[in-house]
């Protein structure tokens, strides 16, 4: 048996014909061209496969199917409300929290927008976020001290399951005034002119770093190493130096002082994904909202850049 195919906006177009029994009218209603509502009517009756209306010059008429369809468009579109009331209602209802970790540098990018609807569903749920470097955000996961993370290691995890979301390039981070600001891109190898500064070792962007860069003939030597991305960033538009960092740790595009600059011979990227325990179902709460983040999904790298610059 073929399945019958046609939307909600096909049935209230159908519903407002009508009730006004006016193509005219039924159009102003739902702000719409009278072409473009004959056209949401034409395919639900195709869908059907049947006729729902006698038009003639003067008045447009139920037709026999058309009568008895309005009857159960209306009980499905009731149906259909209510329904929704009832889920809105027991969000509402819902309390408890959830325990999400994630790499500071991905915060920003993720959580804000999602937080603010997530809290708009769910005003009753608790979030708590567990801003800490990649080894950290892995451990808490696999420590069952969060729910699930956002981070870029992990794919490696037996224990540990790692769905791709966003894959990020890493950039050259400096100053408008520097002299390589205006390029439109640089190599790797011409870092080694500059003041260069970098992560440690303890950081999971360095590793990420020193994989990609293993064969690279000349590296950038570094004159200065901190923790922390963001402290890398700092130090930068403080004018001490350039640094390779990923581009969602970077400030928007106009920015009065920074500029990312892309980096080439190699081009390096991470890729950041929402991790969990193998084989862990997750509270109901904590499944919204790692569904919610996963809907950002941005994937392959050559198209993220416009999404949050």
């Amino acid at each position: 048996m073929s399945r019958i195919n046609f939307d909600l906006a096909e049935l209230r177009a159908f519903i407002a014909v009508a009730d006004h029994a006016s193509f005219s009218a039924a159009a102003d209603e739902l702000h719409l061209s009278q072409p473009a509502l004959s056209r949401r009517i034409e395919r639900l009756e195709n869908a059907l496969g049947a006729r729902l209306f006698e038009r003639t010059t003067r008045k447009v008429a139920l037709s026999a199917v058309g009568r008895e369809f309005l009857r159960r468009a209306r009980e499905l579109l009731d149906g259909l409300e209510q329904s929704m009331m009832g889920i809105r209602a027991v969000a509402q209802k819902m309390r408890g929290d959830v325990t999400v970790a994630c790499v500071p540098s991905a915060v920003r990018y993720f959580l804000p927008q999602v937080l603010r609807n997530y809290h708009r569903q769910y005003p009753n749920i608790i979030v708590r976020i567990v801003d800490e470097g990649a080894s950290e955000v892995l451990a808490a996961v696999a420590r069952s001290e969060a729910d699930f993370g956002l981070n870029y290691i992990g794919t490696q995890e037996p224990d540990v399951d790692f769905e791709p979301v966003l894959k990020e390039p890493f950039v050259l981070a400096c100053r408008r005034d520097h002299a390589l600001a205006k390029r439109k891109k640089v190599r790797w190898a011409e870092l080694d002119e500059h003041d260069y500064m970098t992560v440690t070792k303890a950081s999971g962007n360095r590793m990420v770093l020193d994989q990609a860069l293993a064969e690279t003939p000349v590296r950038p030597r570094w004159y200065c190493e901190v923790r922390h991305v963001l402290s890398l960033v700092g130090l930068v538009e403080a004018g001490l130096g350039i640094a390779a960092v990923p581009r969602l740790a970077m400030p928007p595009d106009d920015h009065p002082l920074l500029v990312s600059v892309p980096l080439v011979e190699p081009a390096v990227s991470r890729t950041i994904g929402l991790i969990k325990l193998r084989g862990r179902q997750l509270p109901p709460a904590a499944q919204q909202l790692h569904d919610m983040i996963r809907a950002m999904r941005c994937l392959p790298g050559t198209k993220t850049a416009s999404r949050y610059r």
